[in-house]
């Protein structure tokens, strides 16, 4: 059994939880179960470990991460391995989360420095901008991509100069918590700290006194609750929430060309992507052939456990979950017209077929809200001015993209839309080095970039008066 990384030592308790397989609804691993006790220590391990980390040199600083890249890199395999078993996911769609986004944050963080900037330099006074780091960072991990997201908060936590305590997802923690025994012998100890643990955990590490800022990916609801507990004392708050992506297909479109990139772009990850696309608008010349593309890809694709060579997407992670996507493929049905999928594989496990529904508009429960599945609606429109308002209307503003054969006349329209990042001609095209704010109630403050380095320092102004003669 897994156990949890706290002051640079493997940890149990008297409590566990089961790691369900989606594909088959097995168990496959226990894993511990913390409650307000381990936070505790692991807190009081961050705290420890804070000064000598803040002093720190950043370029060793960065050879830690690289090291922890590094430690990624030749565990690959058996860390697929593992988030194959407890996402259900295909097995190439682990190695990209892995491989490419996990490896690639920790090793461009490890690289960014900020340098002390000179705002005022004259014969009276030198006016120096420095950024400190904040202290002990709280991160809190969703279930949909659970290593590429603990590894986006550890990354500039660690390389600002913090110490961290991350809090894995109930239902994905045995790859996060196996890659924190990887680590046991290249990060000192209290730096990182890896729990799971269950809303108990989670509630205890964000209202402690001594976290100085929180960073937490998952649902708006439970966001607001999150600001709410950081309010006694004011901590840094980063909240990367849900997502209702608006792309829109202009009249001059390829439809064959683009279709593909759309396919994908929705369906990535059975859907479970805050930031894919999740309503499709289409203008009324190309609606009948976009939406026969998309069906048509949808129903060739393989939904299949993630040890089946041939799947190509995967189960919905958890029940819970499970049950909330079958309501909303209740409500495509009620609303709309399902051209693929709509039908439940028999058998075990938490299949949703990809689904495709159309002739659906606003008002209707699939288009206003995020399925967080594997259901796509499309919606008709025949005004460029009225479907960039209907776009916008959404609370949330995640992301959004313009699909268009003229990508300078798409730029345009993109820079109206009110999502905090938008594409042409793609989309979710994350990147380590490019900044991805959120919007409206997707969420406040930003990941990625240099950008995304800030939310974890503190903002200092030295001024110094210079000698006068008398």
């Amino acid at each position: 059994m897994v156990k949890m990384l706290i002051d640079g030592a493997l940890v149990d308790t008297a409590r566990h939880m089961d790691v369900i397989d989606p594909s088959d609804e097995s168990r496959v691993a226990q894993v511990p179960d913390a409650g307000t006790a381990e936070v505790d220590q692991a807190v009081a391990a961050a705290k420890k470990a804070y000064p000598a980390w803040r002093d720190a040199t950043p370029e060793a600083r960065g050879a830690v991460l690289v090291a922890m890249a590094q430690v990624v890199t030749d565990n690959l395999d058996e860390l697929c391995q593992l988030l194959v078993q407890e996402t259900g996911r295909p097995l190439g769609l682990a190695q990209f989360e892995i491989a490419h986004l996990a490896a690639g944050y920790l090793n461009y963080y490890a690289g960014l420095r900020i340098a002390p900037e000179i705002l005022v330099e004259d014969d009276t006074r030198r006016v120096e901008q420095h950024r400190k780091p904040l202290g002990i960072v709280a991160a809190v991990v969703p279930w949909n991509a659970p290593v590429y997201i603990a590894c986006n908060k550890i990354a500039p936590a660690l390389a600002a100069g913090n110490t961290i305590v991350v809090k894995t997802a109930p239902s994905t923690p045995l790859t996060t918590l196996r890659l924190g025994e990887l680590w046991q012998d290249v990060v000192p100890a209290g730096v990182v700290n890896i729990l799971s643990g269950g809303n108990e955990a989670g509630a205890h590490l964000v209202s402690h006194p001594d976290v100085a800022k929180i960073t937490f990916t998952g649902s708006t609801g439970t966001g607001r609750k999150i600001m709410e507990a950081a309010s006694p004392t004011l901590k840094r708050v980063t909240l990367e929430l849900g997502g209702n992506d608006a792309a829109i297909v202009l009249p001059d479109a390829d439809v064959k060309a683009i279709a593909p990139a759309i396919f994908a772009f929705a369906f990535f990850n059975s859907g479970q992507v805050c930031a894919i696309i999740k309503r499709l608008y289409v203008h009324d010349s190309l609606y009948d052939a976009m939406c026969a593309e998309i069906a048509a890809y949808a129903t060739g694709s393989k939904v299949a456990g993630g040890r089946d060579p041939e799947a190509q997407f995967g189960p919905v992670q958890n029940k819970a979950q499970y049950d909330k996507v079958l309501d909303y493929l209740a409500s495509a049905r009620a609303s709309g017209t399902i051209i693929a999928g709509g039908e439940l594989p028999d058998g075990r496990g938490y299949f949703v077929p990809l689904t495709v529904v159309r002739d659906v508009k606003e008002g209707d429960v699939i288009v206003d809200e995020e399925p967080f599945g594997p259901i796509l609606p499309i919606i008709r429109y025949t005004d460029i001015d009225d479907v960039v308002a209907r776009a916008n209307a959404s609370p949330y503003a995640l992301g959004g993209s313009i699909w268009s054969n003229d990508a300078e006349a798409a730029a345009k329209i993109a820079l109206r839309l009110e999502s905090g990042s938008v594409w042409v001609n793609q989309h979710c095209a994350l990147d380590p080095a490019v900044p991805f704010p959120a919007n409206k109630q997707s969420g406040s403050g930003v990941e990625g970039g240099l950008e995304g380095l800030y939310p974890y320092t503190a903002l200092q102004i030295l001024n110094i008066a210079k000698p006068q003669a008398a």
